[in-house]
């Protein structure tokens, strides 16, 4: 079966058809938020770290890190910020810095940058994830061989230099060209994780059932772990986090191994812990057992996180309490 390793210094994270799924939190990453892009220009690194936390608290197992910030004011004195290669690989350094200064979960570094990717290449403890490489050609050669030089698995997403695709065949054999590029570089299947690229399902009615099959054919023909960015299923629709908690499981079932999201949504959250334990992925129960009374605890008033932290401590005592009378 294909795993795809993923390390921090203390812990290690495997991608699989018979793992649990896996939670990739999305919440560092400045694009779309001008209050952290604004706190990252002044320096202040505060909302990042209590979001590196509390997405762990809540679930996730590995974090992106996106360096994708505008730093207006900075741009407006000096006209080196207005580029990206220039902004973002000392942030992406200082980045992923403060998040291992307070979570040991393994990272996944993500950047349009490639300068930025070895940056956080650099900085990462262990074996992280890197996100990303497309099928366009000049990515193709920027990329492959920073994850040949650092032995690392890579995102590789369904487009190439035609742009995004609406027909699935087609992202298919974009998928298929990045997995046959990188065995040219020496880069194991097993360390690829396609995006097959999750569609608008308010633009696209066949965005979903796209996606299943995408994600069986990538599994059953290539071999390969699969991701995705899960809110872009509800872009634009009321309700979003009910059309995301019934998609995630259905992606689940289909062969979906990891997505990219918020797991500071209890409701989402909720269902994938369903998912993988009517996919025979949780051992005895124990972690929809441990999300019950992590619910049972917010109904009296209690955060996500602060339930979820609560379980935890719960749990790390009362296994403590049996090592010590043994």
């Amino acid at each position: 079966m294909t795993r795809t390793v993923i390390e921090s210094a203390t812990r290690t994270v495997i991608i699989g058809f018979d793992e649990p799924f896996c939670v990739i939190g999305e919440r560092i990453n400045p694009t779309g938020r001008k209050k952290l892009a604004a706190e990252l220009e002044a320096g202040d690194f505060s909302t990042v770290e209590r979001d590196a936390v509390e997405q762990v608290l809540c679930g996730a197992t590995v974090l992106d890190v996106n360096s994708g910030a505008v730093f207006t004011n900075k741009m407006a004195e000096d006209p080196r910020y207005a580029d990206n290669n220039f902004v973002e690989p000392p942030l992406m350094k200082a980045l992923i810095e403060r998040v291992q200064a307070v979570v040991d979960v393994p990272l996944c570094i993500d950047s349009s940058v490639p300068d930025a990717l070895e940056a956080g290449l650099k900085a990462a403890f262990g074996r992280p994830l890197l996100n990303s490489v497309t099928g366009e050609e000049d990515r193709l050669e920027l990329v492959l061989p920073l994850v040949k030089k650092y032995n690392v698995p890579v995102v590789a997403i369904s487009n190439d230099d035609t742009g995004i695709s609406p027909d699935p065949d087609v992202r298919f054999a974009v998928a298929k060209k990045i997995v046959e590029r990188a065995a040219d570089f020496g880069i194991p299947a097993h360390d690829i994780v396609v995006d097959p690229l999750v569609m608008p399902i308010g633009a696209m009615a066949t965005a979903g059932h796209q996606v299943f099959t995408l994600v069986r054919r990538l599994r059953e023909e290539l071999g390969v772990n699969t991701t995705c960015g899960a809110s872009n299923i509800s872009f634009g629709l009321p309700n979003r986090h009910g059309i995301n908690a019934a998609f995630l499981p259905m992606a689940i079932g289909a062969g979906m191994t990891s997505a990219i999201m918020n797991p500071v949504r209890a409701q989402e959250m909720e269902a994938i812990r369903a998912a993988n334990l009517l996919m025979n992925h949780d051992a005895n129960g124990g972690e929809w057992i441990r999300l019950a009374r992590v619910l049972e605890a917010m109904k009296e008033g209690a955060t996500f996180a602060e339930a979820s932290q609560a379980a935890t401590q719960a749990t790390s005592g009362r296994r403590g309490g049996r090592r010590s009378r043994g």
